[in-house]
């Protein structure tokens, strides 16, 4: 079996009348090989009006990949859209070694990357439903090499199986899913009781969520320079000075073409944006593709049902940046902020900033409340948050947050 780490994999995208943009996004498919472990050997890009519909690219272009294959020892041809049955099956038969597209190299790393239960059932139920109408292909594909980018998770072995076994697998992971989210659901119910705001850490892979969660609450997620370092979400509690609470939680990093079928696998855990507080929508400002990133995100977002949302669009890794201009204002955002996370430089302006856009029509007040006017505690669980009380001799010590216009009521 071939070594995993020396698969030279070329990579092949179509550009229908924008190069540049079909050049980064093959770049940022370089990372993600680099991710899985491969080393990219060489990039071609083909200009054409559409995607030709059996074979991706052009013939001529066809001839000059198959020449680059045996000059350059190519393992693997890597193309930038997400191939269809039979393109894929034309395209393994022309070049006989494997071909894969970006959206089985995404859901490889995803495979590499999952930690618990629950991801690893998401990313084989994605794996699954991507390969139940590609079978052949695929089964060509991968006899031709036995291990490498495309074989992890539910691999070659589940791809032998009939159409019948994989639909039953299907319906089973399908069913552990539906009680995790049962679970997810009884959890965000006690959570909202709690009355702790949640706040969802949100942005494009690797614009610096767990570097940023880690900061704030020691939680000791793994951070590389790498695509999709993390993938299980992770929840903490960050505490104020004064005593208030709140849940932050970073979600799923998001990225160029992400396959329908990881939305849809993932849906439970990227929905935690959905009912969160405020989402801090976290971007790498030093990347000169940040204004597509964030557009990325904002998309994926409005797919996931995300609306109405109070976000904070956080320009991270400022450390990185070098000349003196200063990235304007997110207008799709409620607020602007610029951090290193890395550095710490900013943090605590963004925290009040949070506390800001959640309480921004709240009073914070400290007062003694007698008990013969204990009632207006419970005004205060009604329609403001209690934060802190404390029995004493003469009262009930409180520390709270209740609306501006019931300051009077209090004081």
């Amino acid at each position: 079996m071939q070594n995993n780490l020396s698969e030279r994999v070329l990579l092949v995208g179509v550009s229908l009348g924008k190069e540049e943009e079909t050049r980064q996004s093959l770049l940022e498919l370089a990372e993600l090989s680099s991710t899985a472990g491969a080393e990219v050997a060489d990039i071609v890009i083909q200009n054409r009006e559409q995607i030709h519909p059996g074979t991706y690219v052009g013939k001529g272009k066809l001839e000059e990949i198959k020449e680059i294959i045996a000059d350059k020892s190519i393992d693997t041809v890597v193309c930038d859209d997400e191939l269809s049955p039979a393109q894929l099956r034309n395209l393994n038969d022309y070049f006989d070694i494997k071909v894969i597209d970006r959206t089985i190299m995404i859901l490889d790393i995803f495979a590499m990357r999952a930690v618990t239960s629950e991801g690893k059932i998401q990313v084989e139920l994605a794996q699954l439903n991507y390969n139940l109408s590609r079978l052949v292909g695929l089964r060509n594909s991968l006899s031709r090499l036995g291990g490498g980018i495309g074989t992890r998770g539910p691999g070659e072995k589940k791809l032998e199986m009939d159409r019948r076994l994989i639909r039953d697998r299907i319906s089973a992971l399908n069913h552990e899913l539906e009680n995790v989210k049962r679970s997810r659901e009884v959890s965000r119910k006690k959570r909202n009781e709690s009355k702790i705001p949640l706040v969802a850490i949100a942005g494009y892979t690797n614009a610096g969520k767990s570097t940023l969660l880690n900061r704030l609450t020691g939680a000791g997620i793994l951070e590389e320079d790498k695509l999709f370092a993390t993938l299980d979400p992770t929840t903490r509690i960050y505490k104020y000075e004064n005593g208030q609470q709140i849940l932050l939680t970073d979600t799923v990093g998001f990225i160029n073409k992400l396959p329908h079928h990881l939305i849809n696998a993932f849906r439970s855990t990227l929905e935690e944006a959905k009912y969160a507080d405020i989402i801090l929508h976290v971007v790498d400002i030093s990347n000169p593709r940040a204004e597509h990133q964030m557009d990325v995100v904002y998309d994926t977002l409005k797919t996931l049902g995300v609306i109405n949302k109070n976000i904070i669009t956080v320009y991270n890794k400022t450390d990185k940046l070098k000349d003196e201009i200063i990235p304007g204002r997110d207008k799709r955002s409620d607020m602007t902020v610029r951090v290193s996370a890395k550095t710490g430089a900013g943090l605590e302006h963004m925290m009040d900033c949070m506390i800001e856009v959640l309480y921004g029509g709240m009073g914070y007040i400290e007062k003694e409340v007698r008990y013969s006017d204990a009632g207006k505690i419970q005004m205060v669980r009604t329609y403001g948050q209690l934060l802190y009380e404390e029995y004493t001799e003469n009262g009930i010590f409180i520390k709270a947050r209740v609306p501006k216009d019931m300051l009077n009521y209090f004081l």
